[in-house]
């Protein structure tokens, strides 16, 4: 059952644009009691981020899909992951996970090669790991806690202690280092925006569907990565959406 409800809260994680912020310090009870003090600010910034989604980013990622088959957009996805693995292998080892460190090490020189830059993803008929760490996970798996919610203009869910995981995945993404300039950067970025919203978007509508959209996301957010940390299995919490998302099981 936790992993069904891991694998729901992976298609609810929507990341908008790259950006670095400071981590801040501070403890939290968990989340069965939402730790957010800042919320009346975090409510703003969600407007914020959902009003740039409507009238932008939401329609570029369907004029995307208008154009692109689900090929193209897989091999996309394809792409970013695969140059997202060095730090996935990083993480891994990080939190002393060897043997998936050296799998997702494997998926990178396969797909690099066989693949075709990631494009294709021959690794998996292989096997290989497929699993993701950031550097917010490593914290928590090394004891950091999750800290207060906060809500980050165009990055969107996060907390005092998944802060830090952005500039540290950004260094560690190989995209940054095979970029020549900014301005391709910049474009590389703005595709994987846009590609990565059109993946999501019944989650997105389900999302604005409920009765209080940003306590949806809230406890989506806080549930994800409270099971990223455990692998799957966290401990056991009660969530006002928990039999909601229990209804979700048929979308996996």
């Amino acid at each position: 059952m936790m992993e069904i409800r891991f694998n729901r809260f992976i298609k609810l994680g929507v990341m908008l644009l790259v950006a670095s912020l400071l981590i801040g310090c501070a403890s939290t009870n968990g989340p069965e009691q939402v730790n957010d003090p800042l919320e009346s600010v975090n409510r703003g910034v969600f407007t914020f981020n959902e009003q740039v989604d409507i009238y932008a980013v939401g329609p570029l990622s369907r004029g995307w899909v208008a154009i692109t088959t689900d090929g193209m957009r897989t091999g996309v996805t394809n792409f970013y992951r695969n140059l997202a693995a060095p730090g996935h292998a990083l993480n891994a080892a990080l939190q002393g996970k060897w043997g998936q460190a050296g799998e997702v090490s494997g998926r990178f020189v396969v797909n690099s090669t066989i693949g075709l830059l990631g494009l294709f993803d021959p690794a998996a008929s292989m096997g290989l790991n497929t699993d993701r760490e950031d550097f917010g996970q490593t914290l928590g798996v090394w004891g950091v806690e999750q800290g207060p919610y906060l809500v980050l203009p165009l990055l969107g869910s996060s907390s005092t202690r998944d802060v830090a995981r952005y500039p540290v995945d950004w260094y560690t993404d190989a995209l940054v280092w095979l970029a020549l300039d900014s301005a391709t950067l910049g474009a590389f970025t703005a595709l994987y925006v846009i590609n990565t919203r059109a993946r999501f978007e019944q989650q997105v509508q389900m999302q604005r569907d409920a009765p209080d959209p940003y306590a949806f996301s809230r406890s989506a957010y806080l549930q994800r990565r409270q099971s990223l940390v455990y692998d799957g299995n966290p401990p056991l919490d009660e969530d006002p959406y928990s039999d909601f998302f229990d209804e979700l099981e048929g979308d996996n």
